[in-house]
């Protein structure tokens, strides 16, 4: 009979060790959703990593150990944020049935983020006005806009397959439509907040017809 020694018997499988990379990026995760209350209340100018660290279970120097500066991190939440809300159209451009029910959920999706989260878009468009003056924003807000940009157009190829048709312009333009709409809404929003979310879907319903060519 062979002996299996202690060291080669089987033993039970442990959980995956997490890389020091992976928990960098949890914690970066963690004081992100953190700070975006803060900076969705305060916007850019008047936001430091200080105020972020008053408002949240962190130390300030733990903001700063994560973060080289307060730009690091707004450029971090921002960027955290618009992928996530990007990501929750996919299931209405991959559930959709008819050209006429994706529009539907794509309505519903963007009054919905309108009138739930208007601190983040506000903070979005504060960050975006801003990197016209600080080129260190720039990077960051020109792939948050191409992120956008290519939400839009998963959308209105979409749109347009299923209503037989195809889109009547390019990505940029169409994106600089919808997204000029919805910038008007977040605007509006503060003085009027029921009316800016009808005439957001209002508008938007009567436009995005207009992107794809007659069928």
């Amino acid at each position: 009979m062979v002996r299996v020694s202690s060291a080669s018997a089987a033993e039970p499988s442990r959980p995956a060790r997490v890389s020091g990379i992976d928990k960098i990026e949890r914690r970066r995760v963690a004081l992100a959703e953190s700070a975006l209350k803060t900076l969705g209340e305060l916007g850019y100018a008047r936001t430091s990593l200080r105020e972020i660290a008053n408002n949240s279970e962190f130390t300030h120097g733990v903001v700063h150990y994560y973060f080289r500066d307060k730009v690091d991190l707004i450029s971090y939440c921002v960027r955290y944020y618009k992928t996530k809300c990007a990501q929750r159209y996919d299931e209405v451009v991959e559930t959709a049935g008819s050209a006429e029910e994706l529009a539907a959920g794509f309505l519903s999706k963007m009054a919905q983020t309108l009138v739930e989260e208007t601190p983040m878009h506000r903070l979005w468009y504060d960050l975006r006005a801003q990197s016209m003056f600080e080129e260190q924003l720039r990077p960051d807000v020109a792939a948050i806009d191409q992120l956008l940009e290519e939400m839009i157009w998963r959308i209105l190829t979409r749109y347009a397959d299923l209503s037989g048709t195809e889109p009547a312009v390019d990505a940029p333009t169409a994106y600089a439509l919808v997204d000029g709409l919805f910038e008007q809404a977040v605007v509006n929003y503060a003085a009027d907040p029921a009316g800016a979310r009808d005439l957001l879907t209002g508008r938007v319903e009567q436009v995005l017809p207009k992107l794809v060519y007659s069928a």
